[in-house]
């Protein structure tokens, strides 16, 4: 980082903190998360803007021989890292089982340090930072979508009392590949009804969120009256 940097140099760091900055933010926003093209760009600018000025604050006189006090010009941008906190946390949502958002966080912070990088005049530090996140943003979100992941849902069956037993729903999924892991059952009497409800686990793809054959095929068995089916 030069002690003094030219405008010339200063306006390229900020013009590619903010190129860098938009492509990231319209990939979130492209996908449909909380955070898209302007707070990326926001987050990353300030982080740039952060650090230009520690850079021309570097020139500055330190203290005089009779002060105590001590002048630390790299708090600022440590600051700005400490605040993204804050920004991040509130895109984070936790209900139940299910937390959104943890990746939208990291990346504002790493647009912070990809910002840091450009405003500091580490060009091609900052350019790897910016090639590297895009790439595992677009590429590592097409592998995951290959890949067979844990996933978990839950079944509810309304059932005629003397058509289907619980035991037969169980080895039904079980054969199917799924696990169940906790079952209840709530009965109607009067109706002749009751209600089965299953929490499983099973092996799939993120994206598919259709009925599994096994539960449609469920769904068509004599004696079932309705049923739902919850990914979580």
């Amino acid at each position: 980082m030069p002690l003094v940097p030219t405008w010339p140099d200063i306006l390229l760091r900020l013009a590619l903190a903010t190129l860098a900055g938009a492509i990231i933010g319209w990939n979130r926003g492209a996908h449909g998360r909380p955070a898209g093209m302007r707070t990326h760009l926001l987050v990353c600018l300030a982080a740039a803007f952060s650090m230009v000025l520690a850079n021309q604050l570097l020139a500055t006189a330190g203290k005089a021989g009779n002060s105590f006090v001590q002048m630390d010009v790299m708090r600022l941008p440590l600051g700005i890292l400490s605040g993204i906190g804050f920004i991040g946390g509130g895109a984070i949502l936790h209900r139940g089982n299910l937390v959104l958002g943890v990746t939208t966080a990291a990346t504002l912070w790493f647009v912070t340090v990809m910002g840091l990088c450009f405003g500091a005049g580490e060009l091609i530090l900052g350019g790897v930072a910016f090639a590297i996140g895009l790439a595992v943003l677009s590429g590592l979100k097409w592998l995951e979508d290959r890949v067979k992941q844990q996933r978990k849902a839950r079944l509810s069956l309304t059932v005629e009392q003397d058509r289907l037993v619980p035991r037969d729903v169980e080895a039904a999924l079980e054969q199917a590949g799924f696990h169940v892991v906790a079952s209840s059952i709530t009965v109607q009497p009067a109706a002749g009804l009751r209600t089965l409800r299953y929490d499983v686990f099973w092996r799939g793809y993120l994206a598919d969120n259709g009925l599994p054959p096994a539960v449609e095929r469920l769904l068509a068995m004599p004696g079932v009256q309705e049923g739902d089916w919850a990914p979580r």
